[in-house]
């Protein structure tokens, strides 16, 4: 995948896919991610059971995580071209909620091939 053609939406869609059973375990976890600028928006992700949902939008139960960051910058996250707690110092990723669950979160999915 080019960065020019990978969306927020892909990635998001691909989410559920890419989960390592297990690595999640018994996680159960609903985590928002609030995309700003370009193809920005809102998505969710929910992990039980060795599984995950996502979908576009606010979460459907109250998340114990939200991601803010501008959408292409996550896209980077997502694919390895930007490093999470690079962007994190940096102030081009917030995180509001459970930090443990954050740092988890890069081991429990496989990056976008």
């Amino acid at each position: 995948m080019s960065d020019v053609q990978v969306t927020p939406q892909q990635i998001f869609d691909s989410m559920p896919q890419a989960l390592v059973p297990e690595k999640a375990g018994s996680t159960k976890a609903v985590i928002q991610f609030d995309l700003s600028g370009d193809q920005g928006g809102k998505w969710w992700v929910k992990i039980h059971d060795g599984q995950a949902e996502s979908g576009k939008g606010d979460a459907p139960e109250a998340p114990q995580l939200t991601l803010m960051a501008d959408a292409m910058d996550y896209v980077k996250i997502s694919l390895g071209q930007l490093d999470g707690t690079a962007a994190f110092m940096q102030g081009k990723l917030k995180i509001k909620g459970d930090m443990g669950l954050a740092i988890k979160m890069a081991s429990l999915f496989r990056r976008p091939t």
